[in-house]
């Protein structure tokens, strides 16, 4: 291994969801570290925004609106991504919804068909489209975000966890089918971060929760969830496979 093996300037990398959250921290490292990063989003603007925040750090990212739940979409962006980038070496599916509802209320149809479409079904697609760019890459890389929630449920949460449940197994499903071609695919499942998703919670709840439930008594960032997902793109991460890794706090560690 050489010193760009933990390197990944150059490398093209698309990430899904990343206007905010966690896919905007994912999408400001990858470009901090020197790649070139298409930023994607349902929200066009969110996109162009965190694109504007790298330029002008002097990063390399161009923004593309992109909805994972319609499946026309991913068929005309990715490949015109890759188009524009050369290629493709990483592909972060962080794009994603929550949602509770009980398994008898009245919304609860609409809510599973929505979480599977785009939590889980997006995922598959997106590798999909991305799978003939990754063949070319000397060192391809496919990160799935999932959740705790895929490790243990929460009440009124069944069809979020089943969504996120089938990342996980996706994720080990691809990487024995990709293994013997050098491609790479991992899951992180995020516990309880400082996003826009969470933000409905009030700070006092999520004192009272942090304490209660991490080891570490406190939200993560989205920028700690980042760093996992660069540490797993890395060249020399290649021996790294069908991983489903918490990025929690200690939340699944904690036995009560």
């Amino acid at each position: 291994m050489t010193s760009s093996a933990r390197s990944v300037r150059d490398k093209a990398v698309l990430v899904t969801g990343a206007g905010q959250g966690m896919g905007r921290a994912t999408a400001i490292l990858f470009a901090e570290e020197g790649a070139r990063v298409a930023v994607t989003d349902l929200d066009g603007a969110n996109a162009e925004g965190v694109v504007a925040e790298i330029i002008l750090s002097g990063g390399r990212a161009t923004a593309w609106t992109l909805d994972v739940g319609d499946p026309a979409s991913i068929h005309e962006v990715v490949p015109a991504v890759a188009g524009a980038l050369g290629g493709l070496d990483v592909v972060v599916n962080n794009a994603g919804i929550a949602g509770f509802t009980p398994l008898d209320g009245d919304d609860y149809e609409e809510l599973w068909e929505r979480m599977l479409r785009i939590n889980l079904t997006s995922q598959q697609r997106v590798i999909r489209a991305a799978l003939p760019f990754l063949r070319g890459s000397s060192s391809p890389r496919i990160v799935n975000i999932a959740s705790t929630e895929a490790l243990g449920a929460t009440v009124n949460d069944s069809a979020y966890a089943a969504s996120k449940a089938g990342v996980a197994g996706l994720t080990k499903a691809l990487a024995m089918d990709f293994g013997k071609e050098g491609i790479t695919v991992n899951c992180i499942c995020p516990g309880p971060i400082e996003t826009p998703m969470t933000a409905f919670a009030a700070p006092e709840d999520k004192v009272l929760y942090a304490q209660r439930r991490t080891a570490l008594r406190r939200y993560g960032l989205p920028e700690e969830v980042a760093h996992m997902t660069l540490s797993l793109c890395l060249p020399a991460a290649g021996f790294v496979t069908g991983t489903v890794i918490p990025v929690d706090g200690g939340l699944v560690a904690r036995n009560a």
